[in-house]
């Protein structure tokens, strides 16, 4: 997910996805300990959405 894509969304769906997106990360990390996932950058890739979106939000609260 783009940075542009992040600041165009809303505090409440920042929430939304980032919990969403928590919940996905767990989900590959429990799938990967049972059987290997074949393309494990999605970890580094979900992990650093997380932290886009959470820096963005954070921005948003602080402006209110």
């Amino acid at each position: 997910m783009k940075i542009s894509e992040v600041r165009e969304m809303s505090a409440a769906d920042l929430r939304d996805r980032i919990a969403v997106e928590k919940a996905n990360l767990d989900t590959m990390r429990i799938n990967h300990a049972i059987s290997p996932l074949e393309d494990t950058s999605k970890f580094k890739k979900t992990r650093k959405d997380i932290a886009r979106m959470i820096t963005v939000l954070a921005e948003k609260e602080k402006q209110n």
